[in-house]
Parts: C-alpha cells; structure tokens; sequence
C-alpha cells in the first residue's frame, strides 16, 4: 500500500512553493507558465520511519567480579585502542583470595605428599591417599578461579572505538557484570536502526535500499541497505529492529536522529513529477495542470487541462502519482494558480 500524504504536510509544501507568487502576473494574451516533463520509471513504495545513526557494535563493559572501582582511565568521547586499560577494582579483596587460595594449594599438596608416603609404608589407607589427591585438585582449582577473577578485575577494551557512556564513578560498589563503560565500535560498520510495526517489518527484505536523512545535516542524505531484521519484537513495545548499513556515514556522532526511506516491494510503474506542480491535496487526492498539446520550443503555445490525480508518496521534491496522468507528457511547475481547464498558455524557460 502507498502512504498517503497528509493534509497538513502537502499543505506546507504548497505553500512554501507558491510562496513567490503574492499576486497573479499582468495580463497578457496568454498566461506565461513554466512546464517539466514527467518522469515515466519503475520504483518501490517508500516505507518511512524515524530512527537513530550508531556503530553496528556497542558493547556494554563489566567487571566479572564484585569490588570497589579504583580507576576509570577514560571519559565519554574518548577514543580507545584495542587492549587498552579502561578501567580497574581495588585489589586488596581481590588478591587476599588468591593468596588463600595459593596457600591452600601448598598446604593440599604437602598432605597429598605426605599421605602418599604413608601409603607406601602402609601407614595410611589407599583412600586416604586419594581423598589427600582430590583436596589437591580442588585446592589447584581454586587457585585457578581465583587467578582468573584477578586478570579480569579490569576492563580492557575489545576493539578500537570511542567511549560514549560512563555508568559508574570512581569508589562506586559494582556488582559482577554491572555496567561500567559502553563503547562504541566502528569495527564492522556504522547502522541506522528503525523500529518497525510487525505489518511494516514484513514488507522489508535484506538488501532493500534504503535513503537516510539526518536532522543535523539537512538537505544531505546518505545511500544504504537492510543488514539486519529484528527476528522477534522488543520486550514492551512490540516492534521490530531494522538495521541499515551505510558505508558513507563513518566519523558521525552516534546517536544522531533522522529517518529512512526504505524501497520495498516490488517496482512498479510511476508518474513522478515536481512537488511544485500540485495545486491543491486532500490527502492521497490532489490537482495538476497538464498539456493537451505538445510545445515545440520556447515561447510555444498550447493548451493545459486540470487533472485529478492520487498521489502515491512524497520523495524529497518529487512526488510519485499512483494514477490520473495516463497520456500525459508534461506538467505545469510555475504559473498554475493563475490557470482555469483548457485555458491557452505560454510556455516559457
């Protein structure tokens, strides 16, 4: 289905393009108009929607353990390299379970050692000797656990990137897996993600194009296609996630807000003609002024008639017309509200 325009937005359009034109021009043999051809192509329905500009990764960083923060080396907007150290707990908690953990290795291995040689002189039991080997492999696991919650009592960063977000202070009590620090990798790309209601997430396949304007860059837009579809809907909001991959937005801000015009379906055959040329919209309805004849040059003269179209979508400053323009070669750009059906014109540059 084709999204209908509503009142309000063709309305400020219309004005905007008529804006020049404070009082009709001086009369004349024949009114002075301007004309442009439309434009006869194949192209999908547009699917509008918001969305956000961001890195295709951005990982949230934690601790594995509990501790107290000591240092956090980074601020947000800082730019990290792969390694690096961002942040790191108080150690002291932390390396007193890895003493006691080495020192109960030592003492396991002592026991197991002697029991072993009791054993032999048939002084200990052959159990006893394995409970003493058991303890030691426990007490070896241990240490080993212990090692590893040390090596991870800090936070080092998976792959170049920028900080954007600090979740904790200096001195802050964190919880195992507790956010600390969000990165955002530009590794494998840069995305513009859309939430889309379930009966628009069906109409979208990956590699559809897609057109994607930024508030803070008007007038600009970047080239992209689908990456990725949301295979279930968000928790609470019932809507699905669209990723569009846009190899030319690299070095923007994340977070930015803007929209994407997303080409769906299949192409069909379509009228696109300049915003300008409307005269009036009510909706989906609206009026354009055609010719009846065919100029053959500057200054030539033919006749225009009114005619009622449906508009199917608004792309920039073209508007595609789903019907009402069949054998239609030309439109009226400049001079329509000054028009009647079959009046005669000029034509003009």
């Amino acid at each position: 289905m084709r999204h209908a325009l509503t009142v309000p937005t063709l309305l400020l359009i219309l004005a905007a393009c008529s804006g020049s034109e404070a009082a009709p021009p001086p009369e004349s043999r024949f009114r002075a108009v301007r004309v442009a051809a439309i434009a006869d192509t194949a192209v999908r329905d547009p699917l509008v929607a918001a969305g956000t500009l961001g890195p295709k990764d951005e990982p949230v960083l934690s601790f594995k353990v509990a501790g107290v923060v000591a240092r956090l080396f980074v601020d947000e907007g800082d730019r990290v390299k792969a390694g690096q150290v961002l942040a790191t707990l108080r150690m002291d908690e932390i390396d007193a379970v890895v003493t006691r953990a080495t020192a109960g290795l030592e003492k396991a291995e002592r026991d197991l050692a002697r029991l072993d040689r009791l054993a032999r002189d048939s002084v200990a039991t052959t159990v006893q000797a394995q409970d003493a080997r058991t303890a030691r492999d426990l007490a070896q696991a241990d240490l080993s656990a212990a090692r590893f919650n040390r090596a991870h009592a800090m936070i080092t960063a998976p792959a170049a990137g920028t900080v954007i977000r600090r979740h904790v202070r200096e001195g802050e009590v964190v919880s195992p897996g507790a956010a600390v620090l969000t990165l955002a990798s530009s590794g494998r790309g840069i995305v513009f993600r859309v939430d889309l209601a379930d009966r628009d997430v069906l109409r979208v396949k990956l590699g559809d194009k897609a057109r994607v304007t930024l508030d803070a860059q008007p007038g600009h837009s970047y080239e992209g296609v689908v990456s990725e579809i949301g295979a279930a809907p968000a928790a609470g909001l019932g809507t699905y996630r669209v990723e569009i991959a846009l190899p030319g937005a690299g070095g923007l801000p994340t977070g930015l807000v803007g929209r994407a015009e997303l080409e769906v379906g299949a192409a069909t055959r379509t009228a696109l003609v300049p915003v300008e040329s409307l005269i009036e919209a009510d909706g989906p309805d609206g009026s354009v002024f055609v010719l009846d004849t065919v100029p053959l040059g500057n200054d030539s003269i033919a006749r225009v008639s009114r005619r009622k179209v449906t508009i199917g979508f608004l792309r920039g400053a073209t508007v595609g017309i789903a019907s009402g323009l069949e054998g239609a070669r030309f439109v009226v750009t400049d001079g329509s509200p000054w028009l009647s059906d079959s009046m005669m014109v000029r034509i003009t540059p």
